[in-house]
């Protein structure tokens, strides 16, 4: 067998942990603190975390290292296949995400501008990026290896802007004598202010650091995995740290930390690299090469989220869970029922965006709900780590993150409560005043998503018990009353979370109380068409 060296692993894991877009995100929310706080989470969270992933990775080796597959090995069928589907359902929002993010790159690739965003209306902009994964589903229906050829062009691109951005924007320092947008850099501007919004910030870092779980399969295809994998975990917290606290200190040198624009999130990596092509003799260069390379790795990560995700779903939870009509596929193997499933729930959460006012405010939104659902998914990974510690003679492993069980089990705790008090802080909306309309409508989408997403990967077993008992799950005349109920709802949701009305918090609750009852009433009952 071929083995896996320890900085390829590192290399493979930095992919899946963290790139520009992922600074730029954080830097918007912190300003230069956000340093410090780099330097926390890379020494307190990502090197503990990524050894919690590796022992997971080596107990489970012959489940394919998945992680569903730690929960369902310590405990049981239901909730590992539970956490699959949270595992999907927080792909949702990143492929929504990524899609848009398709649509900025390819305006700014084609125009060299901002200006197409403003001539875009919200509604325009959820339809074109429904377009985008219609296209993706077409083309990956008739090209298999387009996911590959995607993955190795914008992966590899991506990494080398990174550093390069790092690199240029130290010797542009040099160049313009130590100039600084941000002025009066000192200690004290990396200092945070612990206040509530600042906590509510924490989710999106872990958003921006999770994803090594990734490469937690290779593990046991190291050579010494109990030296080699802590050296690689070890590298990856060390490059990681040098992009984020050099990347976020390079933000500084060309974004005034006390004055950042409000759509850096979406824009900012085009102002940078117009900058540094500016200051460098390039011209426009540099932002039409990072919109290349934008384009390509957002392309790449919607095709995966689309197949990949959807495939791991479909396979992992087997015929016991999941309903029937869900698992059929085409005669290439694809699961078509399940696309439509992915492509469903991304356009509700577009609907839910298109109320918002502008394209910056969908962007900065669907952030926010990455840095919700993401950083809770996370929390599955510190439980079955905690699991395996409380009986570990029963999970063995060739490697083991510190070896007192007990002290092990106090760590994973930790990293639990805090990942999941960043998950709860998280709901509240960011980049704008709290307490206005705005403030009000995101945080009832927030939830509303949040409960959609989860609350159907609680509701698909009783639709496949139904399939087994009658033969199918309802008929066409319950599918469609179901169907108006639930889209009626939301739409009253969305609507009273715009208006001034008193109480309109508590009019949303009893609303949403009558459709789900009303809903359940409806798919109770026996199928007309029933055949057992």
């Amino acid at each position: 067998m071929k083995t896996i060296t320890w900085p390829i692993l590192a290399l493979m894991a930095l992919c899946t942990v963290i790139g520009l877009d992922d600074i730029m995100y954080n830097f918007q929310n912190q300003g230069m603190p956000v340093i410090t706080s780099w330097i926390i989470m890379c020494l307190l969270y990502v090197t503990p975390y990524s050894l919690m992933v590796g022992q997971l990775g080596s107990t489970f080796d012959k489940e394919g290292g998945g992680l569903s597959s730690w929960v369902r090995g310590t405990d049981g069928e239901f909730l590992g296949y539970f956490t699959a589907w949270t595992y999907w359902a927080a792909s949702i929002p990143y492929a929504v995400d990524s899609a848009n993010e398709i649509i900025v790159d390819l305006g700014w690739a084609v125009t060299g501008t901002k200006d197409f965003q403003y001539k875009i209306p919200t509604s325009l902009f959820a339809i074109l990026t429904f377009v985008v994964f219609i296209i993706f589903i077409i083309v990956e229906h008739h090209f298999s290896n387009s996911m590959e050829f995607l993955s190795t062009i914008g992966g590899g691109l991506m990494i080398i802007m990174v550093i390069l951005f790092v690199i240029l924007a130290f010797f542009g320092l040099v160049k313009s004598g130590g100039h600084m947008a941000t002025k009066n850099f000192g200690f004290h501007s990396i200092v945070p202010d612990f206040n509530l919004h600042y906590w509510s910030t924490v989710g999106m870092l872990i958003y921006a650091m999770n994803g090594c779980e990734l490469v937690a399969p290779y593990v046991t295809k190291m050579k010494k995995p109990k030296t080699d994998f802590p050296k690689a975990m070890i590298a990856l917290a060390v490059m990681t740290a040098f992009l984020t606290i050099l990347g976020s200190f390079a933000l500084g040198i060309y974004f005034d930390a006390n004055h950042i624009p409000n759509d850096l999130k979406m824009n900012g990596a085009y102002y940078l690299f117009d900058m540094l092509g500016e200051q460098f003799g390039m011209g426009h260069f540099l932002l039409y090469f990072w919109a290349w390379t934008s384009l390509f790795f957002n392309c790449a990560l919607v095709a995966v989220l689309l197949d990949a995700m959807t495939r791991m779903l479909i396979s992992d939870t087997g015929d016991k869970y999941m309903p029937k009509f869900l698992r059929k596929k085409d005669k290439n193997g694809l699961p078509v029922n399940g696309y439509i499933l992915t492509v469903a729930l991304s356009s509700f959460i577009m609907i839910l965006g298109i109320f918002l006012p502008d394209m910056n405010d969908i962007f900065n939104w669907l952030l926010n709900l990455n840095s919700i659902i993401s950083p809770g998914v996370t929390c599955w990974i510190f439980y079955s780590f905690m699991r395996v510690r409380k009986n570990s003679k029963k999970y063995p492993s060739k490697y083991v993150y510190i070896k007192n069980d007990k002290v092990a089990w106090l760590v994973g705790i930790a990293l639990l409560i805090v990942t999941a008090v960043a998950t709860i802080l998280g709901f509240a909306p960011q980049d704008i005043k709290q307490g206005t309309g705005l403030w009000w409508y995101e945080l009832i989408i927030n939830i509303v998503t949040v409960v959609v997403l989860i609350g159907l990967g609680a509701i698909l077993p009783g639709i496949r018990r139904r399939e087994v008992e009658y033969g199918v799950a309802f008929d066409k005349a319950q599918w469609i009353w179901m169907g108006i109920l639930i889209i009626g709802s939301i739409i009253l949701d969305i609507w009273l979370g715009s208006t001034k009305i008193p109480l309109r918090i508590a009019m949303i609750v009893i609303q949403a109380v009558i459709a789900l009852i009303l809903t359940w009433l409806v798919g109770r009952r026996k199928p007309a068409n029933a055949t057992k």
